[in-house]
């Protein structure tokens, strides 16, 4: 049997893909995870080996070094047959590591590109660091056709060397837990004091400001003074963004925003919601989008590349010039107000969701790329010898 090696640190979106694809490779594979987290139910239920790792997503020379040991030892001493990494840190560590052991098949998934929104020496550092993974990585798959296009107009990639699984995303949709659910929608508004029939934005992910959560307070608290029945709802950690600055922003308006710091069941929020916002600067696929289409709930985003591909502009959602938060602002005024486009958008986005993004697809075409890899390379082993 052949033996597969997922690498990745573990937030939500790579944990979904995790799961998801663990349970197909593993009834062709041995399978290895080697990530961060030690929670216990990581694997729980999935036949894969859990080898922890203390990989730190801030830079440390050190640590990250000690990493690239330990990875280069596990690699040399189990002698996969495809490596595959995700996220920057562990895209790095992890096609270096791979790439020293001899791994014959180095697999890496560009997620957002943290320099996008950077400049000076910290751009052309870290780039440098995305081009450096391109480069040891034999394949390498970007999570949407315009983040393809991004990274080779940038000079990351070179042209063709990228792939995108289906029409992009990680793990797709998985439709047994993102739908629309009434219960669900009046259980949430209950436990957070939101009104039957008041109009709720919701946000979902990292409180930081290349997610545009500042955009978004400044926008919310527009709105909110002459729009009494209107909630903003954030659901997602603090990082360089406290939930208490949102509420300075927000002072005059501020009992009518709701925080959830962490939540394992994303899905009831989207269900709850009546109006999706993601106002990222940077994104290499908008995967909270179709998650929230899944639930018929239509978005407003920005024009940026990865949301473009989520969003069907003008048909499930509205899409605006990054950082101008008075486009923003009247995006959402329209939705607000236009109970029926609303409605329609939503119903267009569930649609569109389940056609291009249901996760039986991507993780079926994922299955027949690593199956078609290892078959090229026993074609040239054969003919080498040949």
């Amino acid at each position: 049997m052949k033996k597969l090696c997922f690498v990745a640190t573990i937030p939500a979106v790579v944990h979904a893909f995790l799961r998801g694809h663990i349970q197909a490779a593993a009834e062709k594979y041995q399978v290895t995870v080697v990530c961060n987290s030690a929670d216990e139910h990581l694997l729980e239920g999935l036949n894969a080996r859990f080898v922890l790792l203390p990989i730190e997503r801030k830079p440390s020379l050190w640590k990250d070094t000690l990493v690239l040991f330990q990875l280069f030892r596990l690699f040399r001493r189990e002698r996969f047959d495809i490596v595959h990494s995700h996220m920057p840190k562990t895209g790095l560590l992890g096609m270096l590591a791979a790439r020293m052991a001899g791994i014959p098949i180095r697999i890496n998934t560009f997620h957002g590109e943290v320099w996008a929104t950077r400049s000076g020496v910290r751009r052309a550092a870290l780039k440098l660091f995305d081009r450096l993974v391109g480069a040891l990585a034999t394949d390498i798959l970007a999570v949407s056709p315009s983040q393809k296009i991004f990274l080779e107009s940038e000079g990351v990639l070179s042209p063709g060397k990228a792939m995108v699984i289906g029409a992009g995303s990680i793990c797709g949709i998985d439709a047994a837990r993102f739908h629309p659910d009434e219960a669900m929608k009046k259980s949430v508004r209950h436990e957070l004091a939101i009104a039957r029939d008041d109009t709720v934005i919701l946000f979902v992910g990292r409180l930081n400001r290349d997610k545009g959560v500042l955009d978004m307070a400044a926008a919310f608290d527009a709105i909110a003074k002459d729009n009494p029945d209107v909630v903003l709802l954030l659901v997602g950690s603090e990082e360089d963004v406290a939930f208490s600055r949102i509420q300075e922003i927000c002072d005059a308006v501020s009992e009518r925003l709701r925080h959830v710091s962490f939540t394992p069941a994303p899905e009831r929020y989207m269900a709850a919601a009546d109006i999706y916002c993601l106002p990222s600067y940077r994104e290499g696929f908008g995967m909270t989008i179709i998650e929230a289409a899944a639930c018929a709930v239509p978005t407003v985003a920005t024009r940026i590349y990865g949301i473009t591909d989520a969003v069907a502009e003008g048909k499930t959602g509205l899409l605006y010039p990054v950082g101008d938060v008075a486009a923003l602002t009247q995006n959402l005024l329209k939705l607000i107000a236009e109970k029926d486009l609303r409605k329609q958008m939503g119903i267009a986005a569930r649609q569109r969701a389940m056609e291009l993004f249901p996760s039986e697809k991507i993780i079926r075409e994922t299955m027949m790329m690593y199956d078609g890899l290892l078959e090229e390379r026993r074609r040239k082993k054969d003919k080498k010898h040949d």
